[in-house]
């Protein structure tokens, strides 16, 4: 997810700020997935807008403080939750948090999940809404732990567990995304869809229905990470559009205006990536 300045999952570097993090020791055991614990350690609690990015994120909160999530469909409480690739407009509140949060690449959720991405019709999602009793248990055997390493560890092979047997993604689906990602999203759909032999037709079918993007949704979302990151790092808007292959300044502005409801200022004031 990427987070408003105030209170949400930050990354390493905001933990003189008053929030815990832990990771991994070693890294996790499946390709594809990243592994952090957070606890909000100075209780300035999480206020965060949900923005686009190249990876499933799911957060498993400890205890019995549930998240807000506010989207269009009204508030909804959820203890953990699921947010696609394109989440669509939300947002999360909480307090008192302390949190496990997975990210995933979009081959791992495809193993993962346990539903087509495109299932998640670009909302957050209760992770129980997903695997049931397990994610309770889960999220119980983790609230019962008394160390982040064991939390984390307990995550890992829980996660690998559930990867034993499950299907997994198309070669071909797995290095159109690999190349979007590989070339900034800067590639042609016709061109990705003639190295594999495939048609338009069928590149954008196979991929939509394993990814939950089509693939020129794919390109832009990628692109505009990089260009939130590039903005958020201090580059002018001028030299974002140019680095990262947008046409013009207004162009830019365009793709930020549709997937982060804001200009270019504004997200590099406010965004930055978890995880």
């Amino acid at each position: 997810m990427r987070r408003q300045q105030r209170g949400s999952v930050p990354r390493d570097r905001d933990a003189e700020d008053g929030w815990e993090v832990a990771r991994l020791s070693g890294g996790a055991s499946l390709d594809g997935v990243r592994l952090a614990g957070f606890r909000d350690r100075a209780a300035v609690g999480l206020d965060m807008q949900v923005l686009p990015q190249p990876a499933v994120v799911v957060v498993i909160a400890l205890g019995d403080a549930p998240f807000t999530v506010e989207s269009v469909t009204g508030h909804r409480p959820m203890r953990s939750f699921v947010a696609p690739l394109s989440p669509g407009p939300a947002h999360i509140r909480g307090e008192r948090v302390m949190c496990v949060e997975v990210c995933l690449s979009p081959q791992a959720a495809h193993t993962l999940l346990g539903v087509p991405p495109r299932e998640l019709d670009g909302s957050v999602t209760a992770l129980e809404d997903l695997w049931g009793r397990h994610a309770r248990l889960l999220r119980e055997r983790l609230t019962d732990a008394t160390t982040w390493q064991e939390r984390l560890v307990l995550t890992d092979a829980f996660l690998t567990r559930r990867a034993a047997g499950a299907p997994t993604m198309s070669p071909e689906v797995a290095a159109a995304w690999d190349t979007i990602v590989a070339h900034r999203g800067r590639v042609r759909v016709a061109d990705l869809a003639a190295s594999f032999g495939w048609s338009r037709k069928r590149l954008w079918s196979r991929f939509t229905d394993q990814i939950g993007l089509t693939p020129k949704r794919a390109a832009v979302l990628v692109r505009f990470d990089h260009a939130a990151r590039a903005l958020h790092a201090g580059d002018s808007a001028s030299d974002t559009a140019l680095a990262c292959g947008y046409a013009d300044q207004s162009h830019l502005h365009r793709d930020v205006r549709a997937l982060a409801g804001c200009t270019p200022g504004a997200l590099a004031g406010r965004a930055t990536s978890a995880g």
